[in-house]
This record gives structure tokens, sequence and C-alpha cells, in this order.
């Protein structure tokens, strides 16, 4: 009899993360190998954040702190609701967690029963489905196909609402595809859920601040009907260059807050002091540099997108946020790669890819939609020239 639980059984490990480790272990090796799978920038951690750790720790801010965040935090959090988004969130309504990860494992433990439905856009953050999987109840995936950009539409929504379904995951912009939600999709969306008050909303509002062209970043609970059914989960680690200091925060209704910070207490209990000390001076502090990162994002996504179209057999749409593109592949499924073998789907083609020309980039069937693959462009735009050259003559190659 196997001692590994049955949940555990019905997940598997992330690939984004399994992509990345293959990454390091290739470099490891002596290979030549790019990793655009990292979903992190490149960015450093701005100077006067680090300084704030060092300050922490030099003060002795060291010690277990409220389970679910520090006062001086959670002041920074409602504060950031208010200026950023309009929205009023008492110190009650509001928990820190150990990453924006941490926190959405957190809500779906807390809320969900064996038999509840989490409606998922697809394509999709890879964690969604397996968090939902691991608290019993049921992933219901949308696939969202390029037409429509890769956003579930008013009607799409409501065909998949049943008396089963809790939550709601939104993610805008999204990974993997950089897609955004206008105002007006949005309101579109909220029609739907105003006639089902059953359905609570999880707004994945992490890479807010990666936004391209003058796109006007909107969200769900800023519509006052439906505020009490939103729990907003952001963070520090995209826009503040954060990504190993793990902080992530969430604004909601206070009985499911309460209910969070309950697993969190029998679970890792506070978040480090220090990091937390750093995420008030992130909110708090200077926020010039978010737009400066953002426009060299904004290159470089100009610079992927175009290489990409120029390839024969991709196809990439723009995107409006985040540091990814999602191109499609679908034109070279059916192809023989270098030695032969036959690409068969987009697992196929990411793992030729990487093999013969040293490119990790990740497959889009790992994201729930087939024949694409997802490149993250946060790294420098020398990497970036360098791995599309690669891609051009790897996609030539192919026969």
């Amino acid at each position: 009899m196997s001692i590994i639980s049955d949940s555990l059984k019905r997940i598997k490990p992330s690939p984004t993360i399994a992509v990345t480790q293959k990454a390091r272990e290739l470099k490891a090796a002596g290979k030549d190998v790019i990793g655009l799978g990292a979903g992190e920038p490149d960015f450093d951690t701005p100077e006067n954040i680090k300084d704030a750790a060092i300050n922490a720790i030099k003060s002795g801010d060291t010690k277990y702190t409220a389970v679910d965040g520090t006062v001086e935090l959670k002041k920074a959090i409602s504060q950031k609701f208010k200026r950023e988004n309009n929205l009023e969130y008492s110190q009650e309504q509001i928990t820190v967690g150990a990453g924006g990860k941490h926190v959405i494992y957190n809500l779906m433990m807390a809320t969900l029963n064996k038999g509840d439905e989490v409606i998922i856009p697809a394509p999709y953050w890879v964690s969604y489905p397996d968090i939902v999987l691991l608290a019993g109840a049921n992933p219901v995936v949308v696939e969202c196909p390029e037409e429509q950009g890769f956003k579930i539409t008013a009607k799409d929504l409501q065909e998949k609402i049943t008396n089963n379904t809790k939550w709601l995951i939104l993610n805008s912009p999204s990974n993997p595809t950089g897609a955004c939600y206008s105002e007006q999709e949005i309101r579109n969306l909220a029609q739907v859920l105003k006639r089902n008050p059953h359905v609570n909303i999880l707004s994945d509002d992490i890479y807010e601040h990666i936004i391209y062209d003058g796109f006007k970043f909107f969200t769900i609970a800023q519509i006052p009907e439906l505020k009490n059914k939103v729990v907003t989960m952001n963070g520090v680690s995209k826009a503040y260059a954060m990504t190993g200091w793990r902080i992530g925060y969430a604004a909601g209704d206070k009985e499911i807050i309460k209910a969070i910070a309950k697993i969190q207490s029998q679970s890792t209990t506070n978040p480090s002091s220090i990091s937390q000390a750093a995420a008030v001076e992130a909110l708090n502090g200077s926020q010039e540099f978010i737009s400066i990162r953002s426009k060299a994002f904004q290159e470089r996504r100009d610079f992927v997108v175009h290489s990409l179209n120029s390839i024969e057999g991709i196809n990439c749409l723009k995107p409006d946020g985040a540091f990814y593109v999602f191109p499609s592949c679908k034109a070279l499924i059916g192809k023989k790669d270098p030695n032969g073998n036959v690409i068969n789907n987009d697992t196929d083609f990411v793992k030729s890819l990487l093999e013969h020309s040293g490119i990790a980039v990740v497959q889009g069937s790992a994201f729930g939609l087939e024949g694409f693959f997802r490149i993250s462009y946060a790294t420098s735009m020398e990497n970036l020239k360098k791995a599309l050259d690669k891609i051009k003559n790897f996609c030539k190659e192919l026969k």
C-alpha cells in the first residue's frame, strides 16, 4: 500500500519550475542554454527596499509576527488599494502570505469542499487547477481560443456555471498569455456574476503594474455590487522584482480572511518578518522605477513579437501586459526535427527546441491549451536576440 496520499496523486509537479530546473541542470553541465521559462523579472530589487530589509535585521526585527501580516504591512496594503484601485479595506480584510501562490493555496483550502467547482479560463497559470484538486474540488477548465484573445467571454462563463460553482478565477494581466481584460470586458462578466450570487471571484492581479500601450488596468472588485464576493490577490514579486522575498497578499470578506489565517496558523505561521519590512518600503516608497521597467519590458515585447511573426510556422499575438508571449506552433506539428523525430505536439516541439538549440520555453499544454508555447521575455535584450535567432534557425530545419 502506497504511503503517498490520494490527493497528492491527483496533481503533477509545476511544469514551469521543471523547465527552469532543466535549464539550470544543462547549464551546470556546460551546455549553452538560454532560459525563457522563468516567470520572474530579471531586474534587481530596488536599493531602498534592500536597505529596509537590512535595517530590519539590524534593529532586531527578526521575531515572529502576527500570523497573517504585521500591522505596518497591512496598513501599507490598505493604502495601496485606496491609492491605486480606489478600494477601501480594513486590516481585518487583509491577509499576507509567503508569496501569491501561498495566498491562493490558503484561500482554496479554506473554502472548498468535495464536489465544489472552480471555473478556470485556459490558458491558465499552471498552479490553479492543481491547487483546486488538492483542496478536493473540481477545476472546470474553459478553453479561451486565440481568436478571443485568450479571454473568457460572458457567454462562456454563463454556460459553465452550475449550482456547484464556488469560484471563478480571473487573472489579468495573464500568465501565460499577457492578455488583459478591459473594463468593459470585466463589466460584461460582472453581469453574469450578478445573476449568480453563489459564485465568488478570485482576482489574481499580480501583474497589475506591467501593462503597455496606455492600457488602463481595472479590477473586478471595483464593481461595488461584487466587491464582497471578490478576493483580490496581489504581491510584490513582479512589479518590485521581489520573487525570492516571498510576500503575497489578498483582500476580501472578513470571514474568508479569518479562515485563511486559521489555515496559515497551522502551516507556515507568519511570512518572514524581514521580507514584510521590505514589502512595507516597496509599497510606501518611490514607485517611479515601475514605469521605467515597464517601458523596458514593452521594448522587449515588441522585439519578440515581431521576431516570432517573421518565422514561418509561428504566429504570435501582441499582449497588453505581463512579460510573456504565447505563440502558436500549430503549423509546425507533424514536421520532423533535425534528428528525424516527428513533432506530434507542443511538448515535442519544446523538448526538441531545448535539445537542439538550447532554448528553454514551456509548452502550451502545460497551461491548458495545446499547440502553443510560452516565452518569458524577462531577460536581457542580448539574450532575446540570441534566443530568437536560434528559434528561427530551429524552425527552418524542421522538415
